[in-house]
């Protein structure tokens, strides 16, 4: 037998093997996330909902997910522990310190101009709704708009139908 006859295999062994190794260092990573659970630590379970953790088992968690309602979950259930800005941020809507050297952006336009002005504009205002902008004219539109109106409507000329008539002749 030849080692080319072979390596297709041996790559599709190697592959499995990384594969399973980095899921199960996951797994133990994850393990060793809800291990390290202490009372009073902000949790998000699978399920989404965060609550802080009351009380840890062997097996299980007692998390309060309101003021005053407590529930029991599986540790598995346990999707990430936060930590308490991160969980504050999330559950109360805490700001993040403003004192970042992260940049603000605005919530309008008006500080992108110099001096708070509007920025001055020599062209009429462009309406984007037109396909092409030079190809009609605003006196265009309102005569197309007045033949349209006095142009006799089809549905009023024809005859109504009852409920007994058919379309076909």
């Amino acid at each position: 037998m030849d080692i080319v006859t072979f390596l297709p295999f041996i790559v599709l062994i190697g592959a499995m093997f990384l594969m399973t190794r980095s899921a199960k260092k996951k797994q133990q990573a994850a393990a060793k996330m809800r291990n390290e659970m202490q009372p009073g630590t902000g949790v998000r379970t699978i399920g989404g909902m965060y609550a802080v953790v009351k009380e840890v088992n062997d097996d299980t968690a007692t998390l309060e997910v309101a003021p005053g309602v407590h529930a029991i979950y599986a540790k598995n259930a346990i999707g990430a522990v936060l930590d308490d800005e991160e969980y504050n941020r999330i559950v109360h809507g805490a700001e993040q310190d403003l004192k970042s050297d992260t940049p603000v952006v605005p919530d309008d336009a008006s500080s992108l101009t110099q001096d708070g002005e509007p920025a001055a504009s020599d062209d009429a205002p462009v309406d984007l709704g037109k396909k092409d902008a030079g190809a009609e004219t605003d006196t265009d539109a309102e005569k197309a708009v007045e033949a349209d109106a006095d142009a006799p409507k089809k549905d009023e000329d024809a005859p109504k139908k009852t409920d007994g008539e058919a379309d076909a002749k």
